[in-house]
C-alpha cells in the first residue's frame, strides 16, 4: 500500500475546522459502548479476512475495537488527538492513499461532517479495493437536527433512502442498510422535539451557532445509564434477524464491484 502527501490547512492547534470527537473526552459514554456492539453486530459479516482496514475519523475509537484484530488497521483523522498506532493526520476529502488500498473501509459518524458529499463518498470508494466494503453509519433524519448538531460541525443528518441514493451513485453495489438506536428512539425523538421547543421560544440564536472544539455530552446518571444500555439490547437482539424501521442512525454496508465496466 502506497501512501502519497497532502498539503492540509491546518490551524495554529493542529487541526482544520471542526475538532474532536466528543469520545476523546468521555470514551466510556453509553451512546460509543453501545454503537460499538450495534456497528458490530450489522457489519460483522461482511468484514471476513480483509488484509488492509482504513479506519476514516479514527478520533471515535471505541466504536472500532472490534476491527482492531481484522487485518492490519489505518487510521486517519484530521485531529491529530484522534490518530491511533498507524495513523495518519490527513483530510478524509483528500485521502493520502493509492486507489484501491484497502479491502475494508469504514467512516462511523464522519460523511455527516463532509461537503460535498459526492467528493468525500468519492474518496471512501476511491481507496476500496474491487470487491472491498465500505462501512458507514450517519446521523439520522434532518427534522432532528438541533443545535448539537451545529456545535459537531454536521452538514447534514440522513434517512435510509437518502444515504442509499447517495452510496449508490459512487457506483458501490449496498450489502446492507438499517437504521439504529430503534430501543431508545422515542426518548431520542422527544428529547429532539423538546429542544426545537425550546430553540423556537428563546430565538434564532441557539446555545451553539458555530462548530465547537470538541462538544459536551449530555450527563447521564448511572441509572439512566443502564435504561439505555437496556432499551438499546432490543436492536442488538432483531439487527441479527431484520432491518430495523427507524432509528436515530443509519447504518450501511456497500460492496466495491469486482470489476468496472468500461
Amino acid at each position: 500500500m502506497s501512501v502519497r502527501t497532502v498539503g492540509l490547512d491546518v490551524g495554529p492547534e493542529g487541526r482544520t475546522g471542526h475538532g474532536g470527537s466528543p469520545s476523546l473526552a468521555v470514551p466510556d459514554y453509553w451512546w460509543y459502548r453501545v454503537r460499538a456492539e450495534l456497528l458490530r453486530t450489522v457489519f460483522e459479516p461482511w468484514v471476513r479476512s480483509p488484509q488492509w482496514v482504513l479506519d476514516v475519523g479514527s478520533a471515535d475509537g471505541p466504536s472500532v475495537g472490534w476491527l482492531c484484530a481484522r487485518g492490519r488497521k489505518v487510521s486517519i483523522d484530521i485531529d491529530p488527538r484522534g490518530l491511533t498506532a498507524n495513523g495518519v493526520c490527513g483530510d478524509a476529502l483528500a485521502l493520502p492513499f493509492a486507489d484501491g488500498s484497502f479491502d475494508i473501509v469504514a467512516a462511523f459518524d464522519v460523511i455527516e461532517h463532509l461537503a460535498p458529499e459526492a467528493l468525500a463518498l468519492g474518496e471512501l470508494t476511491r481507496v476500496l479495493r474491487p470487491g472491498g466494503v465500505l462501512l458507514l453509519s450517519v446521523p439520522a433524519y434532518q427534522w432532528a437536527w438541533s443545535d448539537h448538531d451545529v456545535a459537531n460541525g454536521h452538514h447534514r443528518r440522513y434517512t435510509r433512502p437518502r444515504l442509499t441514493q447517495a452510496v449508490t451513485a459512487t457506483g458501490l453495489d449496498i450489502r446492507r442498510v438499517t437504521y439504529g438506536f430503534a430501543g431508545v428512539f422515542p426518548l431520542f425523538a422527544a428529547e429532539r422535539m423538546a429542544s426545537r421547543f425550546r430553540l423556537r421560544r428563546r430565538g434564532p440564536r441557539g446555545d451553539h451557532t458555530a462548530p465547537a472544539d470538541i462538544v459536551t455530552v449530555p450527563t447521564v446518571s448511572p441509572a439512566l445509564d443502564r435504561l439505555l444500555c437496556r432499551l438499546s439490547r432490543l436492536d442488538a437482539r432483531l439487527l441479527p434477524r431484520i432491518d430495523l424501521p427507524f432509528g436515530s442512525s443509519v447504518f450501511l454496508a456497500a460492496a466495491k464491484p469486482e470489476r468496472t465496466a468500461r
